[in-house]
Protein backbone atom coordinates (compact mmCIF):
# COMPACT_ATOMS: atom_id res chain seq x y z
CA UNK A 1 0.00 0.00 0.00
CA UNK A 2 2.83 2.48 0.98
CA UNK A 3 4.27 1.61 -2.48
CA UNK A 4 1.87 3.09 -4.67
CA UNK A 5 1.33 6.05 -2.32
CA UNK A 6 4.73 6.91 -2.73
CA UNK A 7 4.10 6.03 -6.75
CA UNK A 8 1.24 8.94 -6.54
CA UNK A 9 3.82 11.16 -5.36
CA UNK A 10 6.38 10.81 -7.30
CA UNK A 11 4.44 11.47 -10.62
CA UNK A 12 2.65 14.68 -8.91
CA UNK A 13 6.12 16.34 -8.80
CA UNK A 14 6.66 15.37 -11.53
CA UNK A 15 3.95 17.21 -13.22
CA UNK A 16 4.59 20.33 -11.34
CA UNK A 17 8.30 19.87 -12.36
CA UNK A 18 6.92 19.21 -16.12
CA UNK A 19 4.55 22.27 -15.37
CA UNK A 20 7.70 24.53 -14.71
CA UNK A 21 9.38 23.58 -17.51
CA UNK A 22 6.48 24.73 -19.62
CA UNK A 23 6.44 27.40 -18.38
CA UNK A 24 9.39 28.81 -19.36
CA UNK A 25 9.22 27.16 -22.51
CA UNK A 26 6.42 29.00 -24.25
CA UNK A 27 7.67 32.44 -24.03
CA UNK A 28 10.84 31.02 -26.20
CA UNK A 29 8.67 29.84 -28.70
CA UNK A 30 8.87 32.76 -30.75
CA UNK A 31 11.97 34.85 -30.48
CA UNK A 32 12.56 38.21 -31.68
CA UNK A 33 15.49 39.32 -33.82
CA UNK A 34 15.28 43.45 -35.37
CA UNK A 35 17.01 43.03 -38.98
CA UNK A 36 17.40 40.52 -41.30
CA UNK A 37 20.67 40.17 -42.64
CA UNK A 38 22.75 37.94 -44.74
CA UNK A 39 23.82 36.06 -41.73
CA UNK A 40 20.61 36.29 -39.63
CA UNK A 41 17.49 34.41 -40.96
CA UNK A 42 13.55 34.45 -40.22
CA UNK A 43 12.62 31.11 -39.28
CA UNK A 44 8.95 30.20 -38.44
CA UNK A 45 9.24 30.76 -34.70
CA UNK A 46 10.59 34.15 -35.05
CA UNK A 47 9.36 37.25 -35.76
CA UNK A 48 11.26 40.99 -36.66
CA UNK A 49 9.62 43.40 -34.72
CA UNK A 50 9.97 47.48 -35.33
CA UNK A 51 12.41 49.44 -33.32
CA UNK A 52 9.20 51.41 -31.47
CA UNK A 53 7.65 47.68 -30.95
CA UNK A 54 4.87 49.50 -33.34
CA UNK A 55 4.74 46.88 -36.04
CA UNK A 56 5.45 43.06 -36.40
CA UNK A 57 6.74 40.57 -39.26
CA UNK A 58 6.60 36.93 -39.25
CA UNK A 59 4.97 33.62 -40.43
CA UNK A 60 1.10 33.34 -39.63
CA UNK A 61 -1.72 31.39 -40.73
CA UNK A 62 -5.25 33.13 -41.06
CA UNK A 63 -8.52 31.85 -39.43
CA UNK A 64 -9.28 28.04 -40.45
CA UNK A 65 -6.64 28.06 -42.97
CA UNK A 66 -3.61 25.49 -43.37
CA UNK A 67 -1.67 28.01 -45.87
CA UNK A 68 1.19 30.08 -43.93
CA UNK A 69 2.14 33.54 -44.92
CA UNK A 70 4.63 36.20 -43.86
CA UNK A 71 2.73 39.02 -42.88
CA UNK A 72 2.85 42.36 -40.84
CA UNK A 73 0.82 43.23 -38.48
CA UNK A 74 0.42 45.64 -35.05
CA UNK A 75 2.30 44.25 -32.63
CA UNK A 76 0.45 46.22 -29.31
CA UNK A 77 -2.82 45.15 -30.44
CA UNK A 78 -4.13 41.82 -28.90
CA UNK A 79 -5.71 40.27 -32.10
CA UNK A 80 -3.75 39.69 -34.84
CA UNK A 81 -4.44 42.35 -37.50
CA UNK A 82 -2.79 41.78 -40.52
CA UNK A 83 -1.94 44.82 -42.36
CA UNK A 84 0.59 43.39 -45.41
CA UNK A 85 0.97 39.53 -46.79
CA UNK A 86 4.54 39.28 -48.88
CA UNK A 87 3.34 35.71 -50.11
CA UNK A 88 -0.60 36.20 -50.71
CA UNK A 89 -0.67 34.18 -53.96
CA UNK A 90 1.76 32.08 -53.09
CA UNK A 91 1.23 30.38 -50.07
CA UNK A 92 3.16 28.15 -48.24
CA UNK A 93 2.52 24.51 -46.75
CA UNK A 94 3.78 24.47 -43.39
CA UNK A 95 5.65 27.04 -41.07
CA UNK A 96 9.17 25.33 -41.71
CA UNK A 97 10.64 27.72 -44.04
CA UNK A 98 12.89 30.79 -44.18
CA UNK A 99 12.78 34.76 -45.35
CA UNK A 100 16.47 35.01 -45.73
CA UNK A 101 19.04 37.73 -47.71
CA UNK A 102 20.03 35.82 -50.79
CA UNK A 103 23.87 35.89 -50.81
CA UNK A 104 24.23 36.09 -54.88
CA UNK A 105 22.02 39.21 -54.85
CA UNK A 106 20.94 40.83 -52.28
CA UNK A 107 17.78 39.99 -52.48
CA UNK A 108 15.05 38.98 -49.77
CA UNK A 109 13.52 35.42 -50.63
CA UNK A 110 11.50 33.45 -48.95
CA UNK A 111 12.24 29.20 -49.18
CA UNK A 112 9.90 26.81 -48.14
CA UNK A 113 11.27 23.13 -46.63
CA UNK A 114 12.39 22.24 -49.77
CA UNK A 115 14.19 25.49 -50.50
CA UNK A 116 11.99 26.53 -53.45
CA UNK A 117 11.49 29.93 -53.67
CA UNK A 118 8.39 31.13 -53.00
CA UNK A 119 8.56 34.56 -53.00
CA UNK A 120 11.56 37.57 -53.73
CA UNK A 121 12.07 40.99 -53.60
CA UNK A 122 13.23 40.96 -57.12
CA UNK A 123 14.56 44.68 -57.43
CA UNK A 124 18.16 44.32 -58.80
CA UNK A 125 21.94 43.24 -57.70
CA UNK A 126 23.67 44.40 -54.40
CA UNK A 127 26.21 43.61 -51.90
CA UNK A 128 25.61 43.98 -47.83
CA UNK A 129 21.96 44.31 -47.54
CA UNK A 130 19.70 44.07 -44.38
CA UNK A 131 15.74 44.09 -44.34
CA UNK A 132 14.09 46.12 -41.16
CA UNK A 133 10.28 46.79 -40.45
CA UNK A 134 9.91 50.26 -39.83
CA UNK A 135 7.82 51.85 -36.85
CA UNK A 136 5.27 52.88 -39.37
CA UNK A 137 4.61 49.27 -40.84
CA UNK A 138 7.00 49.48 -43.78
CA UNK A 139 9.44 46.40 -44.60
CA UNK A 140 12.32 47.90 -46.29
CA UNK A 141 15.55 46.17 -47.99
CA UNK A 142 18.37 48.89 -48.06
CA UNK A 143 22.12 48.62 -47.53
CA UNK A 144 23.31 47.89 -44.47
CA UNK A 145 24.97 51.50 -43.90
CA UNK A 146 22.42 53.44 -45.74
CA UNK A 147 19.52 54.19 -43.65
CA UNK A 148 17.65 56.75 -46.19
CA UNK A 149 14.42 56.31 -47.49
CA UNK A 150 15.11 57.71 -50.65
CA UNK A 151 17.86 54.57 -51.78
CA UNK A 152 15.81 52.14 -50.36
CA UNK A 153 15.86 49.13 -52.67
CA UNK A 154 13.28 48.10 -52.27
CA UNK A 155 9.89 48.15 -49.74
CA UNK A 156 7.00 46.82 -49.14
CA UNK A 157 4.72 50.14 -49.04
CA UNK A 158 5.34 50.16 -52.76
CA UNK A 159 3.14 46.25 -53.28
CA UNK A 160 -0.21 47.04 -50.54
CA UNK A 161 -2.13 44.68 -49.82
CA UNK A 162 -5.69 45.56 -49.36
CA UNK A 163 -4.62 48.25 -46.08
CA UNK A 164 -3.27 51.50 -46.66
CA UNK A 165 -1.56 52.90 -43.67
CA UNK A 166 -0.58 56.33 -42.81
CA UNK A 167 2.42 57.55 -44.93
CA UNK A 168 1.79 55.07 -48.01
CA UNK A 169 1.37 56.09 -51.20
CA UNK A 170 -1.79 55.20 -53.24
CA UNK A 171 -0.94 55.80 -56.77
CA UNK A 172 1.55 56.27 -59.54
CA UNK A 173 5.40 57.00 -59.28
CA UNK A 174 7.96 57.39 -62.64
CA UNK A 175 10.39 56.28 -60.63
CA UNK A 176 9.61 52.63 -59.60
CA UNK A 177 6.83 52.92 -62.58
CA UNK A 178 4.27 51.59 -60.32
CA UNK A 179 0.49 52.08 -60.01
CA UNK A 180 0.01 51.35 -55.90
CA UNK A 181 -3.09 50.08 -55.45
CA UNK A 182 -5.13 47.93 -52.78
CA UNK A 183 -6.92 44.39 -53.48
CA UNK A 184 -9.23 42.58 -51.04
CA UNK A 185 -8.41 39.41 -49.65
CA UNK A 186 -10.55 36.72 -50.97
CA UNK A 187 -12.18 35.98 -47.65
CA UNK A 188 -11.30 36.08 -43.94
CA UNK A 189 -8.82 32.90 -44.20
CA UNK A 190 -7.72 33.54 -47.44
CA UNK A 191 -5.55 36.46 -48.04
CA UNK A 192 -5.01 35.73 -51.94
CA UNK A 193 -6.27 38.72 -53.88
CA UNK A 194 -9.65 39.20 -53.71
CA UNK A 195 -12.20 40.56 -56.49
CA UNK A 196 -12.56 44.05 -54.81
CA UNK A 197 -10.02 47.21 -55.79
CA UNK A 198 -9.33 50.45 -54.97
CA UNK A 199 -7.15 52.35 -57.82
CA UNK A 200 -6.22 55.53 -58.48
CA UNK A 201 -6.98 56.57 -62.15
CA UNK A 202 -3.92 59.09 -62.75
CA UNK A 203 -5.58 60.20 -65.94
CA UNK A 204 -7.23 63.39 -66.76
CA UNK A 205 -8.22 64.70 -63.27
CA UNK A 206 -7.24 62.31 -61.20
CA UNK A 207 -10.04 59.84 -58.52
CA UNK A 208 -9.52 56.51 -57.03
CA UNK A 209 -12.50 53.51 -58.40
CA UNK A 210 -13.31 50.84 -56.38
CA UNK A 211 -13.87 48.14 -58.55
CA UNK A 212 -14.82 44.49 -58.49
CA UNK A 213 -13.16 42.60 -61.59
CA UNK A 214 -12.16 45.62 -63.53
CA UNK A 215 -16.22 46.55 -63.58
CA UNK A 216 -16.41 49.72 -61.22
CA UNK A 217 -18.61 49.97 -58.01
CA UNK A 218 -17.77 53.17 -56.87
CA UNK A 219 -15.81 56.58 -57.66
CA UNK A 220 -14.35 59.00 -55.35
CA UNK A 221 -14.45 61.99 -57.35
CA UNK A 222 -11.88 64.03 -58.15
CA UNK A 223 -9.18 65.62 -56.01
CA UNK A 224 -10.01 69.04 -55.68
CA UNK A 225 -7.59 70.21 -52.99
CA UNK A 226 -9.39 69.68 -50.00
CA UNK A 227 -10.90 66.44 -50.58
CA UNK A 228 -12.31 63.95 -53.18
CA UNK A 229 -15.29 65.47 -54.48
CA UNK A 230 -17.46 62.78 -53.96
CA UNK A 231 -16.17 62.06 -49.78
CA UNK A 232 -17.59 64.81 -47.87
CA UNK A 233 -16.70 62.80 -44.79
CA UNK A 234 -12.77 64.14 -45.73
CA UNK A 235 -13.85 67.80 -44.26
CA UNK A 236 -10.82 69.73 -42.49
CA UNK A 237 -12.34 68.56 -38.59
CA UNK A 238 -11.44 64.99 -39.25
CA UNK A 239 -8.21 63.64 -37.15
CA UNK A 240 -6.29 63.12 -40.54
CA UNK A 241 -4.29 65.45 -43.01
CA UNK A 242 -4.57 64.48 -46.43
CA UNK A 243 -2.32 64.90 -49.15
CA UNK A 244 -2.39 64.54 -53.13
CA UNK A 245 0.42 65.43 -54.76
CA UNK A 246 -0.06 65.56 -58.85
CA UNK A 247 3.34 66.55 -60.82
CA UNK A 248 5.85 64.96 -63.68
CA UNK A 249 7.14 62.73 -61.03
CA UNK A 250 3.97 60.87 -58.93
CA UNK A 251 0.30 61.17 -58.92
CA UNK A 252 -0.59 59.85 -55.53
CA UNK A 253 -3.04 59.99 -52.19
CA UNK A 254 -1.52 59.76 -48.58
CA UNK A 255 -2.70 60.66 -45.23
CA UNK A 256 -1.48 60.90 -41.81
CA UNK A 257 -2.44 61.72 -38.47
CA UNK A 258 -2.54 64.68 -36.60
CA UNK A 259 -2.13 62.83 -33.67
CA UNK A 260 0.79 60.20 -33.82
CA UNK A 261 -0.88 58.42 -31.22
CA UNK A 262 -4.25 57.43 -32.72
CA UNK A 263 -4.02 54.37 -35.36
CA UNK A 264 -6.28 54.14 -38.73
CA UNK A 265 -6.39 52.26 -41.89
CA UNK A 266 -7.94 52.15 -45.44
CA UNK A 267 -9.38 49.13 -45.96
CA UNK A 268 -10.96 47.23 -49.14
CA UNK A 269 -12.69 44.31 -47.28
CA UNK A 270 -13.07 41.27 -49.77
CA UNK A 271 -17.52 41.98 -49.36
CA UNK A 272 -16.42 45.15 -51.30
CA UNK A 273 -16.91 48.01 -48.89
CA UNK A 274 -14.08 50.50 -48.43
CA UNK A 275 -13.73 51.53 -45.02
CA UNK A 276 -11.54 53.65 -42.97
CA UNK A 277 -10.85 52.28 -39.56
CA UNK A 278 -9.45 54.22 -36.46
CA UNK A 279 -8.91 52.35 -33.40
CA UNK A 280 -10.18 53.97 -29.77
CA UNK A 281 -7.88 52.88 -27.48
CA UNK A 282 -10.14 53.67 -24.59
CA UNK A 283 -12.68 51.33 -25.78
CA UNK A 284 -10.30 49.12 -27.73
CA UNK A 285 -12.27 49.11 -30.65
CA UNK A 286 -11.63 49.95 -34.01
CA UNK A 287 -14.43 52.17 -35.10
CA UNK A 288 -15.51 52.90 -38.95
CA UNK A 289 -15.09 56.53 -39.32
CA UNK A 290 -16.52 56.20 -42.52
CA UNK A 291 -17.25 53.83 -45.39
CA UNK A 292 -18.27 53.19 -49.78
CA UNK A 293 -20.48 53.11 -51.35
CA UNK A 294 -22.56 54.04 -48.16
CA UNK A 295 -25.98 54.62 -49.54
CA UNK A 296 -27.69 54.61 -53.58
CA UNK A 297 -26.00 57.70 -54.78
CA UNK A 298 -22.69 56.33 -53.94
CA UNK A 299 -22.95 53.28 -56.96
CA UNK A 300 -21.48 54.07 -59.64
CA UNK A 301 -23.37 55.67 -62.60
CA UNK A 302 -26.79 54.93 -60.69
CA UNK A 303 -28.69 57.88 -62.46
CA UNK A 304 -26.47 57.23 -66.26
CA UNK A 305 -25.66 60.05 -68.13
CA UNK A 306 -27.02 63.19 -67.59
CA UNK A 307 -28.73 62.46 -64.22
CA UNK A 308 -27.98 63.50 -60.70
CA UNK A 309 -28.73 61.53 -57.86
CA UNK A 310 -29.71 62.96 -54.42
CA UNK A 311 -30.45 60.54 -51.70
CA UNK A 312 -32.71 63.61 -50.12
CA UNK A 313 -34.98 62.86 -52.51
CA UNK A 314 -37.89 60.56 -53.93
CA UNK A 315 -37.17 58.86 -56.37
CA UNK A 316 -33.26 59.83 -55.93
CA UNK A 317 -32.39 60.62 -59.76
CA UNK A 318 -33.22 63.50 -61.03
CA UNK A 319 -32.30 64.74 -64.84
CA UNK A 320 -29.78 68.12 -64.71
CA UNK A 321 -32.17 71.38 -65.56
CA UNK A 322 -32.65 70.96 -70.17
CA UNK A 323 -32.49 67.52 -69.79
CA UNK A 324 -35.27 64.91 -69.34
CA UNK A 325 -35.31 60.85 -68.44
CA UNK A 326 -34.19 58.43 -71.41
CA UNK A 327 -36.52 55.54 -70.88
CA UNK A 328 -39.16 57.53 -68.54
CA UNK A 329 -40.73 53.95 -67.70
CA UNK A 330 -37.91 52.83 -66.20
CA UNK A 331 -37.25 55.94 -64.52
CA UNK A 332 -40.75 56.24 -63.08
CA UNK A 333 -39.65 52.87 -61.81
CA UNK A 334 -36.84 54.16 -60.22
CA UNK A 335 -34.25 52.40 -62.48
CA UNK A 336 -32.35 55.62 -63.22
CA UNK A 337 -28.95 53.83 -65.07
CA UNK A 338 -30.28 54.65 -68.53
CA UNK A 339 -29.98 58.27 -67.86
CA UNK A 340 -31.44 61.61 -69.65
CA UNK A 341 -31.31 63.08 -73.12
CA UNK A 342 -30.51 67.34 -73.55
CA UNK A 343 -34.22 68.51 -75.14
CA UNK A 344 -33.34 71.85 -75.89
CA UNK A 345 -30.31 71.41 -78.40
CA UNK A 346 -26.93 73.17 -78.17
CA UNK A 347 -25.67 76.52 -80.34
CA UNK A 348 -22.41 77.06 -79.43
CA UNK A 349 -22.21 80.71 -79.24
CA UNK A 350 -25.43 81.67 -78.05
CA UNK A 351 -25.07 78.50 -75.18
CA UNK A 352 -25.34 79.77 -71.62
CA UNK A 353 -23.55 77.91 -68.31
CA UNK A 354 -25.49 77.37 -65.00
CA UNK A 355 -24.19 76.97 -62.06
CA UNK A 356 -24.45 73.40 -60.31
CA UNK A 357 -23.62 74.11 -56.41
CA UNK A 358 -22.08 70.77 -53.92
CA UNK A 359 -22.29 68.47 -56.35
CA UNK A 360 -20.14 65.69 -57.29
CA UNK A 361 -18.15 66.50 -60.37
CA UNK A 362 -18.44 64.33 -62.67
CA UNK A 363 -16.67 61.78 -64.13
CA UNK A 364 -13.05 63.08 -64.94
CA UNK A 365 -10.66 60.63 -66.50
CA UNK A 366 -10.98 62.50 -69.50
CA UNK A 367 -10.94 65.97 -68.20
CA UNK A 368 -8.76 68.23 -69.06
CA UNK A 369 -6.85 70.43 -66.20
CA UNK A 370 -5.05 73.62 -66.25
CA UNK A 371 -4.17 74.28 -62.14
CA UNK A 372 -2.86 78.13 -63.66
CA UNK A 373 -6.41 79.40 -65.37
CA UNK A 374 -8.20 81.21 -63.36
CA UNK A 375 -12.51 80.22 -63.19
CA UNK A 376 -13.72 83.47 -65.74
CA UNK A 377 -10.73 82.38 -67.89
CA UNK A 378 -11.85 78.63 -67.79
CA UNK A 379 -15.71 79.65 -68.84
CA UNK A 380 -14.76 81.96 -71.80
CA UNK A 381 -12.58 78.89 -72.94
CA UNK A 382 -15.29 76.18 -72.88
CA UNK A 383 -17.88 79.12 -74.25
CA UNK A 384 -15.39 78.92 -77.44
CA UNK A 385 -14.83 75.33 -77.28
CA UNK A 386 -18.48 73.55 -79.16
CA UNK A 387 -17.72 70.21 -77.16
CA UNK A 388 -16.74 71.79 -73.55
CA UNK A 389 -20.16 70.24 -71.87
CA UNK A 390 -19.16 71.77 -68.60
CA UNK A 391 -16.30 73.22 -66.40
CA UNK A 392 -14.97 73.84 -62.59
CA UNK A 393 -12.51 75.10 -60.17
CA UNK A 394 -9.77 72.34 -60.37
CA UNK A 395 -8.79 73.54 -56.85
CA UNK A 396 -11.76 75.05 -54.21
CA UNK A 397 -9.17 75.74 -51.52
CA UNK A 398 -8.18 79.40 -50.75
CA UNK A 399 -11.27 80.88 -52.66
CA UNK A 400 -10.89 78.82 -56.00
CA UNK A 401 -8.44 78.04 -58.75
CA UNK A 402 -7.17 76.32 -61.69
CA UNK A 403 -9.97 74.80 -64.61
CA UNK A 404 -11.18 71.87 -65.15
CA UNK A 405 -13.02 71.40 -68.76
CA UNK A 406 -15.17 68.21 -69.40
CA UNK A 407 -15.80 67.21 -73.19
CA UNK A 408 -17.34 64.23 -72.83
CA UNK A 409 -20.71 62.96 -71.86
CA UNK A 410 -21.38 63.80 -67.86
CA UNK A 411 -21.77 60.76 -65.80
CA UNK A 412 -21.95 60.13 -62.33
CA UNK A 413 -23.15 63.54 -60.97
CA UNK A 414 -24.12 63.60 -57.31
CA UNK A 415 -26.14 66.45 -55.39
CA UNK A 416 -24.83 66.94 -51.70
CA UNK A 417 -27.36 69.24 -49.42
CA UNK A 418 -25.49 72.28 -48.22
CA UNK A 419 -25.16 71.28 -45.19
CA UNK A 420 -23.25 67.98 -45.60
CA UNK A 421 -20.51 70.48 -47.00
CA UNK A 422 -19.45 67.69 -50.06
CA UNK A 423 -19.45 68.57 -53.68
CA UNK A 424 -18.49 71.99 -55.67
CA UNK A 425 -19.60 74.85 -57.83
CA UNK A 426 -20.17 72.89 -61.47
CA UNK A 427 -20.98 75.26 -64.49
CA UNK A 428 -23.12 73.26 -66.37
CA UNK A 429 -23.66 74.37 -70.43
CA UNK A 430 -27.33 74.65 -71.42
CA UNK A 431 -29.05 76.35 -73.99
CA UNK A 432 -30.36 79.87 -73.97
CA UNK A 433 -33.27 79.02 -73.45
CA UNK A 434 -33.01 76.72 -70.22
CA UNK A 435 -29.99 79.42 -68.92
CA UNK A 436 -32.38 81.81 -68.86
CA UNK A 437 -30.46 84.17 -71.08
Amino acid sequence: MRNTTHHHHCRHRHLIYYFFISLTIFPLLTTSINLITPTQFLTGNQTVISAGEEFELGFFNPGASNNWYIGIWYKKMESKIVVWVANRDSPLKNSSAILKINSDDGNLVLLDDSGKSIWSSNYSRAKSTVAELLDNGNFVLRLENDKNPENYLWQSFDYPTDTLLPGMKLGWDSKSRLNRYLTSWKSPDDPSSGDFSFKLDINGFPEIYLTRKQRIIYRSGPWNGLRFSGVPEMKSTSPFNFQFAMNRDEVYYSFNLKNESVYSRLLVIHTGILQRLTWIPTSKIWSPFWYAPRDQCDYYRECGVYGICDTNDSPVCNCVKGFEPRNLQAWNLRDGRDGCVRVSKLQCESDGFLKLSNVKLPESGTAFVDPEMGLAECGELCKRNCSCLGYSNSNISSGGAGCVIWAADLYDMRQYAAAEGGGQDFYLRVSAADSGM
